[in-house]
């Protein structure tokens, strides 16, 4: 099990995120000693570098580029508002936005997670509404929006402080670690969860098969 969570989360990550996370700490660290301008430029020269350095690698320049694109906006905003809390707003909409989203789709019970897997993986939609596989995918959902509710919450909260540092630091700890800390819980308790409810696996429901099940044994 520690291996498959181990791969799982390396399709994920792909380990470009910090192409992503250090040019707004670039920002917070210069943002007190220059100029705001200053500081965007500063960022966005380390998101240029990142992308160079994938492109010099052959590797994806996606993170970088979205990375870049990121510190353009958000210097934009802290420039124009002349604050650099200003700098975390994009970042602020951006997760209200997928918050509300996520709200939406529970209510309405249509699993984001379900969405997410058929997406990522390919399985055939109708497999993720069946009455003995949907559960685990609702409940997943479920501790997605109630996890985002709470970050969305904490980015506001000092938003409105105008607390830069804590900004900074909010948005570190909600990259990398908490995308771990929503996907190694969600894929343990998933996996669990199908079995619970004896319902087909992916690969038996497309064979056709009948009950008594196997079960969903890799992959949520």
């Amino acid at each position: 099990m520690n291996r498959e969570i181990l791969e799982e989360l390396q399709s994920v990550l792909k380990g470009k995120t910090l192409d992503a996370l250090i040019p707004p700490l670039v920002f917070v660290m210069l943002q007190s000693r220059v100029e705001l301008w200053i500081a965007g430029l500063a960022a966005a020269l380390v998101s240029i570098g990142f992308a160079g350095w994938r492109h010099l690698k052959k590797q994806t320049t996606g993170y970088a580029l979205g990375g870049l694109v990121s510190v353009i906006i958000a210097t934009g905003f802290a420039i124009y508002a002349n604050s650099a809390s200003n700098y975390f707003l994009p970042g602020v909409l951006s997760n209200t936005a997928i918050t509300l989203g996520l709200i939406v789709l529970v209510v309405l019970d249509r699993p984001v997670a379900a969405y997410l897997s058929h997406l990522t993986r390919g399985w055939k939609l109708d497999w993720f509404w069946r009455k003995d596989v949907k559960p685990a995918y609702r409940e997943v959902s479920w501790f997605w929006t109630w996890a985002f509710v709470i970050a969305t919450s904490l980015r506001w909260f000092y938003y409105l402080q105008g607390d830069v540092e804590a900004l900074a630091v909010l948005s570190t700890i909600l990259g990398l670690p908490f995308t771990i800390a929503i996907l190694i819980p969600a894929y343990i308790y998933g996996l669990w969860r199908l079995r619970q409810l004896k319902g087909p696996g992916i690969e038996e429901y497309l064979e056709g098969k009948s009950p008594p099940y196997r079960g969903q044994t890799r992959g949520f």
